[in-house]
């Protein structure tokens, strides 16, 4: 994937246009699941949740411009946005960490439908090594290396404790991999060159909070002020 994504910065795709592409991707999978065989910029960008000037520019980088009174080929927008992704061909993708996440990360159905196969599953937990999770072995992470060079790995997910991740990061790079899916509560340092994707469920919580309280204080007339906190708080 991370070649095709180089590809598109090479011919000039803005890398917010390629953080959107998932998203249309997902929408117009939606819509040919339910058999709709066109569809308006419009209809698409609501879907999407984009607006619908942003999704024609978004795609006429792809050279996708509809037809007007018409829309959108679904199923070849598909192919021509599968293709920008690199998700026309098979993506081998090891997991490192299999305590809970990792194990439901192994047997989510949906990787290989969108070109992602789960090739191997490692850690470190002498008691975690040797079962079998979604029809792979669990190997042990000294085999790191050799397992990444025999299964052709081009994506490492990283589900281990933030502890632990940088080494594996350093080791899975030393390795050849340059695209690295990030779940562990840590900021990783990689050499130019390598991709990561840093998913952080606990910020992403976070972020909902903010919003959450940013409700109640529009229902309550806003924020406590300073003289109403409690005296516990240190200014």
């Amino acid at each position: 994937m991370i070649r095709r994504l180089s590809q598109a910065r090479e011919r000039g795709i803005p890398e917010a246009t390629v953080a959107r592409l998932p998203l249309y991707l997902r929408a117009l999978n939606g819509m040919a699941e339910r058999g709709l065989a066109t569809v308006s910029s419009e209809d698409l960008a609501v879907a999407a949740g984009v607006n619908s000037a942003k999704l024609r520019k978004d795609l006429s980088h792809l050279g996708s411009y509809g037809t007007r009174g018409v829309g959108y080929d679904v199923e070849y927008l598909i192919y021509q946005i599968s293709r920008e992704l690199g998700l026309t061909q098979d993506w081998a993708v090891a997991i490192v960490g299999v305590g809970n996440l990792g194990r439901a990360l192994a047997n989510y159905g949906g990787f290989v439908s969108r070109g992602f196969r789960v090739a191997a599953l490692l850690d470190a937990d002498p008691e975690v090594v040797g079962d079998r999770i979604a029809g792979l072995n669990v190997e042990h992470i000294d085999e790191l290396e050799a397992v990444i060079r025999r299964r052709g790995v081009s994506i490492v997910v990283l589900a281990t404790p933030a502890a632990a991740a940088q080494q594996v990061a350093d080791r899975v790079v030393a390795a050849g991999v340059t695209s690295i899916l990030n779940f562990a509560p840590v900021v990783l340092a990689v050499p130019e060159g390598v991709d990561i994707r840093k998913v952080d469920l606990s910020i992403e919580l976070q972020i909902l909070a903010f919003h959450e309280q940013r409700k109640t204080d529009r229902m309550t007339g806003g924020p406590a002020m300073a003289e109403e906190w409690p005296e516990a708080v240190d200014l």
